[in-house]
């Protein structure tokens, strides 16, 4: 999302970290708005809504069409927002940011949205997703002239926005050729125009849904209303994240037109078809796995109980465990009532296995409390390659299905069986068709090239080497010469 505006004659005016981290990270959320006197607040609940997406850090630029009002800072959405902040933030007009990082270390340098002056006037970015060859552009802009100041891939857009362009006061959403990240339209009652990264932003301040970004597709948000451009005219191979489905997006978003809750739901279904298990209660992991775990039960009419109680107010700890507490940074997010699970068969859903250490930590706790047996399924396939689009997944090597087999896996989590849903089960319970999907961390098709050396730190260790070689040049010219 961008939006630009005339340059002012003056100056514009003036995280808690989970303890357990068993899943992927996502991105970030993106969200704007454009033509309510309330933007900054409108602006806020949206990005209280998609904090889901990230948790690291949180920001808000609006605009009146003359000035920029700023405001970042590190940690959760309203850690980083109050009253006094968002009265300061004035304007008709306004982008926010919620980040995690897959580009870049996590710094206040690098929140977002992040803004630029330019010849045509002030820019402000919010960007979601991994800039494949974020390096090579990066490179290629600073042997031009660019200067950078953060060590995140979206200042590359920036830059390239910040070249001629058009004039005026406007604001844009872009959605990339092929479509990895959702984002959507909606609009208030008094006609101001709403970006979104999921459609649960928009319920949260009562905009209506109106349409979903198309793959490839630029919309414009000026006085004039909305103005669509496809930047590619050339059909691109859609590649929608399926993860967003199985994990990312909040269950009440829809996405392609799609619930995602009732997509869960049928994922749960399509694993009891495919795994069928004589059990005496179906207990999910909350909250990844309750929907899912929700669709078994009611596919094989097994009991569902939640037998794990989440706690959600979870954030740093300054004290260390000790040591008699076992599993502690499990046990603190996620309590059994063991009263459900003595002496039953029990199955446990959840809807990925990563690294695999805390689904054994379930497993364990429930086999302590008393469980007759203890059956693992999962509502996706085996991740066996890492995501180079914008989600947090670990190098291959970190990736428990890529280096272990089924039952190395299953006598690891000491399971009595394990399940996962197949590849086709999983796109046949979204009601798309398959090629509508990357599905590259199950089945190794990277639908963009990319460079295999990537990862979030790139940016800055190339950077590093480029200092240590001005470095090393300077010291050499100040060496005293024989001749």
């Amino acid at each position: 999302m961008v939006q630009k505006s005339p340059l002012p004659s003056t100056p514009a005016s003036g995280l808690s970290k989970c303890l357990v981290q068993h899943h992927p990270k996502h991105y970030c959320g993106v969200f704007g708005i454009h033509g309510h006197p309330n933007a900054a607040e409108l602006t806020y609940y949206g990005l209280y809504a998609l904090q889901h997406r990230g948790q690291e850090s949180a920001g808000i630029v609006t605009t009146d069409g003359k000035t920029f009002n700023i405001h970042r800072g590190m940690g959760l959405v309203p850690q980083v927002f109050n009253s006094d902040v968002l009265h300061r933030l004035v304007g008709h007009t306004g982008i926010g940011h919620t980040r995690y990082s897959t580009t870049g270390s996590s710094n206040i340098v690098n929140a977002q949205p992040l803004t630029v002056d330019c010849a045509k006037g002030r820019i402000a970015i919010g960007h979601n997703g991994n800039l494949t060859n974020a390096a090579q552009l990066r490179e290629e802009l600073e042997a031009s002239g660019s200067i950078f100041q953060t060590t995140v891939d979206s200042e590359i857009i920036l830059h390239l926005l910040a070249q001629p362009a058009r004039d005026g006061h406007e604001s844009a959403g872009a959605r990339d050729p092929h479509g990895f990240r959702p984002l959507a339209l909606g609009r208030m009652d008094n006609g101001a125009f709403v970006l979104a990264s999921e459609t649960c932003a928009f319920d949260l301040i009562q905009a209506k849904y109106v349409r979903d970004i198309e793959p490839g597709e630029i919309v414009i948000i000026n006085s004039e209303g909305v103005h669509s451009i496809q930047a590619f005219p050339t059909p691109r191979r859609e590649a929608f994240c399926v993860f967003e489905y199985v994990y990312f997006a909040r269950p009440d978003s829809n996405i392609a037109n799609r619930n995602v809750y009732k997509v869960r739901v049928e994922m749960g279904r399509q694993l009891a078809r495919e795994h069928k298990i004589q059990a005496d209660v179906i207990v999910p992991v909350p909250d990844s796995g309750n929907c899912a775990a929700l669709g078994y039960s009611l596919e094989s009419g097994i009991p569902f109980e939640m037998a794990f109680v989440r706690n959600h107010y979870v954030g740093r700890s300054f004290l260390q465990p000790s040591q008699f507490i076992r599993d502690f940074n499990v046990r603190v997010k996620l309590n059994l009532i063991a009263d459900l699970v003595r002496g039953k068969s029990v199955v446990i859903v959840d809807d990925s296995i990563v690294r695999g250490t805390t689904s054994k930590a379930r497993v364990t706790s429930l086999k302590e409390a008393g469980a007759k047996e203890v059956h693992v399924l999962v509502s996706c396939p085996p991740h066996i390659n890492p995501c180079v689009y914008g989600i947090d997944f670990p190098e291959r090597s970190k990736l428990m299905a890529a280096t272990n087999t089924h039952d190395e896996i299953r006598r690891f989590l000491n399971a009595d069986s394990l399940g996962y849903l197949s590849l086709d089960g999983m796109v046949a319970a979204t009601g798309r068709p398959k090629n509508a999907f990357c599905l590259a961390c199950y089945d190794g098709n990277y639908p963009v090239d990319y460079d295999p050396a990537t990862d979030k730190h790139i940016i800055e260790r190339r950077r590093s080497r480029a200092g240590a070689l001005t470095s090393e040049l300077e010291a050499s010219l100040r060496q005293p010469r024989l001749l």
